[in-house]
């Protein structure tokens, strides 16, 4: 390594640190590489960590054992690259920031003639494209309202059909498709509906007369559905008595680290006032690293097909690169952004009112994870792992072969991550590898969690590992093992002696009885109770295909024959009369496209 070091360029760059395993400990960028990396280090009489570096820094600079560099043609690039590395691969020593999701936005295109508001998450393009938002919650909810109290186009196909339709008979559209309201009166509706969008209380006030007229006429039901809207609309809001003289838009960030993790607050200005708020998590880090944290937050939040930017962007504290991101972040939009850190007037108690958000959700926050910290210290793991997603296939004689993932996110399960597999491996092994694969090429746009629980032993612990490692992924894994009786799996809680196959590679025996077993248990059954629903749905629908099969006077071992060779079904209806005689015959060939080259549903 001292090699490596003492040949760095002079040229912008990231580096990487590695420990004697092959592990990434720490992802770096600099605007001159040998200065930067040579900076923590003194040379004589032998390599030794620079004291003058963080305790984090020294620490982890005695775990390095190889160090690797990317040249890049400018500062602004390392920046960039180095938050995609921290991102992918997830670094033992960096902060990792969790939150990528891209919040939807409300928006309208006013160059139609009778336009509609619509949800995005990306760019329309249009010159009289207006948005709304972001609504990292609500914002369906909000959209909702606008169609449930103005008579505007319910949908999309509204004005094809030329033709008048339930909604106008129900008094929720005016029917522009048959010309029974000008253009010029539908704007005027247009401008009621956008104002509506920051001034909520208009809608509230008119969906909270709606919901008592349903209920005292006993519909309970759509009752119940606009309560549910009230309160999301509701839930946008954030009290604020903040006066600022100007219609000013604003995003506000502030970052706070606590015991057991951080948190990124974010705050929505649009107009002069706070239209919606959000907050993230993240790891507990040895020593946290603001620079690093505001650094990541920022760049991962404004990715470049955002609908919509502040020119303005609030921190709540002073960070090293401020001006870097700024001047990344207006190269990215082509508009000059500006990263400031107000110290008083209206500005300085929007960053006191997010950094007061921060503090609240550290304090709420703190006793949930209870277990996750015992399975931490159980496992010997490297970070509490707050986002556990746990794999598991099922199938029947090789028979509609399923894959399930399942994810256990800050104590609660995160169903809309659930994941599904349609498995094509013959064997178990292979059926692993195949989900894992393809869980691992998705993790650029749904990073890597903080642990991998597999069910199975030792040889899907090996197989994880050995796909992580090919792809340069820092990722704790357990596989467990479930106790055999006479063959079969036994799974009764409190009476099985599963096995657990840990990220030193030892094996453990924990006490039937044991709670760190039963959570455990508990992500394996639920993935196996999803993967296993998925496959009974497969193999009804595979049953269904080929009980029609056999109507046609196709045989079972024709069936079986065919399947062996295109995959699935739907690989059979959309292959081509040759394919299919070469597999079989023309007459099979026939029955199953028609005689007429048109795939019958099978």
């Amino acid at each position: 390594m001292k090699n490596t070091i003492q040949s760095l360029p002079s040229s912008p760059g990231v580096y990487q640190y590695f420990d004697k395993n092959g592990k990434l400990l720490y992802v770096g960028k600099a605007k001159n590489l040998k200065n930067r990396v040579k900076s923590y280090w003194r040379f004589t009489p032998v390599l030794s960590a620079n004291p003058a570096q963080s305790s984090r820094i020294v620490k982890m600079l005695h775990e390095a054992a190889r160090l690797e560099y990317i040249v890049v043609e400018s500062e602004e690039d390392a920046l960039i690259l180095e938050n995609s590395l921290i991102k992918q691969l997830k670094p033992k020593y960096n902060i990792l920031l969790r939150d990528d999701k891209t919040y939807p936005y409300i928006y309208i295109d006013e160059s139609q003639p009778f336009p509609r508001f619509e949800i995005t998450r990306k760019v329309v393009k249009g010159k009289e494209v207006t948005y709304y938002g972001p609504f990292p919650a609500g914002g369906k909810a909000l959209l909702d309202a606008l169609y449930e109290v103005y008579p505007l186009v319910q949908k999309k196909s509204c004005l094809r059909e030329r033709k008048a339709c339930l909604f106008y008979q129900i008094k929720k559209c005016l029917a522009p498709c048959e010309g029974k309201i000008s253009e010029h009166d539908y704007a005027a509706i247009v401008e009621k509906a956008k104002q509506a969008i920051t001034k909520r209380r208009i809608l509230t006030d008119s969906l909270q007369t709606k919901m008592e007229k349903l209920a005292i006429q006993e519909r309970f039901e759509e009752a119940a559905s606009l309560r549910d809207s009230i309160q999301a609309i509701h839930a946008l809001n954030i009290t604020s008595n903040i006066d600022l003289a100007e219609h000013l838009d604003l995003d506000i960030f502030a970052i706070l680290n606590g015991d057991e993790r951080g948190v990124v607050v974010k705050l929505f200005m649009r107009d002069g006032k706070i239209i919606s708020s959000a907050y993230n998590y993240f790891r507990h880090t040895h020593i946290f690293d603001r620079n690093e944290a505001y650094r990541q937050a920022l760049l991962e939040f404004y990715t470049a097909d955002i609908p919509n930017i502040s020119k303005e962007i609030l921190v709540a504290h002073r960070f090293e690169d401020a001006s870097k991101v700024a001047q990344s972040l207006s190269s990215r939009f082509g508009k000059k952004i500006r990263i400031e850190i107000p110290q008083r007037g209206p500005k300085a108690k929007l960053v006191k009112l997010a950094l007061q958000n921060a503090k609240e959700l550290l304090r709420t926050k703190k006793s949930d994870t209870v277990m996750e910290q015992k399975i931490a210290d159980l496992l010997d793991l490297s970070a509490i792992p707050y986002r556990i997603e746990t794999f598991d296939n099922s199938h029947m004689m090789g028979a509609a072969t399923v894959g399930g993932m399942v994810v256990w996110d800050e104590g609660t399960w995160d169903k809309s991550a659930y994941r599904r597999y349609e498995l094509h491996a013959r064997d178990e092994y292979g059926q692993m590898r195949e989900m894992l694969s393809r869980r691992i090429e998705h993790f650029k746009t749904e990073p890597a969690p903080d642990l991998w629980i597999l069910d199975g032993g030792k040889a899907n612990l090996d197989l994880a590992y050995t796909l992580l490692k090919e792809a340069r992924i820092n990722l704790n894994v357990i596989a467990i093992a479930k106790e055999k009786l006479d063959a079969k799996a036994h799974r009764a809680k409190g009476a099985a002696k599963d096995i657990l196959h840990t990220v030193s590679g030892g094996i453990l025996e924990l006490n039937p009885g044991d709670p760190r077993l039963h959570w455990i248990q508990r992500q394996r059954d639920e993935v196996h109770r999803y993967a296993i629903a998925y496959h009974q749905n497969k193999k009804r629908k595979e049953d269904t295909q080929i009980s029609l099969l056999n109507k046609k006077g196709i045989g079972k071992a024709t069936v079986k024959k065919l399947i062996d060779y295109f995959g699935t079904f739907e690989a059979i209806a959309s292959a081509s009369t040759e394919e299919i005689s070469k597999v079989t015959n023309k007459k099979i060939s026939n029955i199953i496209k028609n005689n007429n080259g048109k795939s019958q549903e099978i």
